[in-house]
């Protein structure tokens, strides 16, 4: 997402919980070592934003982390981990950057369809289907939250994306890559108006339900 919005022109900055060599080497703002399960670190990102009085377009919360278990093989400590990084950690972030934001932002969610109620019709994978879960109830609250300042707020599922978090599921999946992903969630983005809030979407533009 980062590289096909500056591609076209948008200013990106990239929170980034490492670093990203090969985003700078691009001419994109990279803020390194912003992990979203840390007060202190999204804070001092929020304090050099406001500092030097950048507004916000769009905030795209997009860190994330998968872990596979079933029941009775459950690991508790995993579980909540995986709600720190995947719940709270928007959460977090969001609250950190809404001085930020102005009527006509907006902000986007990067969550999974397997945190659907609706749409679950597999079971297993608990940690990751209750953080998801929780993100998009997160997002919903935000949009109720923000409507009356104009602010638009969408939870994105990006598909079966082909990357290092899914390594480990089978390849013979209906898989998409990362641009791929990225150019149907961009177009999202910027097909998002305050009408349309608050929903959950597909980066192939069909909405889920919750």
């Amino acid at each position: 997402m980062c590289l096909q919005l500056h591609a076209r022109g948008e200013r990106v900055i990239a929170a980034c919980l490492d670093d990203s060599q090969e985003l700078r080497d691009r001419g994109i703002h990279v803020e390194p070592h912003v992990d979203v399960t840390q007060d202190d670190a999204v804070h001092r990102l929020a304090i050099r934003l406001i500092d030097e009085g950048i507004k916000l377009d769009w905030l795209i919360s997009n860190a994330g982390v998968l872990g596979v278990d079933e029941l009775g093989q459950i690991d508790f400590q995993e579980v909540r981990r995986q709600f720190e990084i995947n719940a709270i950690g928007p959460l977090r972030v969001i609250q950190a950057l809404v001085k930020t934001l102005q009527p006509g932002s907006k902000i986007g969610i990067v969550t999974s369809r397997v945190g659907s109620l609706g749409d679950n019709s597999s079971g297993s994978m608990y940690a990751y289907r209750m953080s998801k879960a929780a993100a998009n109830m997160a997002g919903l609250n935000l949009h109720h939250d923000l409507m009356g300042r104009g602010i638009a707020v969408l939870m994105l599922h990006p598909g079966l994306v082909a990357t290092d978090l899914t390594k480990d599921f089978p390849r013979d999946m209906p898989w998409i890559q990362p641009d791929q992903a990225a150019k149907g969630l961009i177009r999202n983005m910027d097909q998002l108006t305050m009408e349309t809030s608050g929903k959950f979407r597909h980066s192939n533009g069909e909405y889920l339900p919750w």
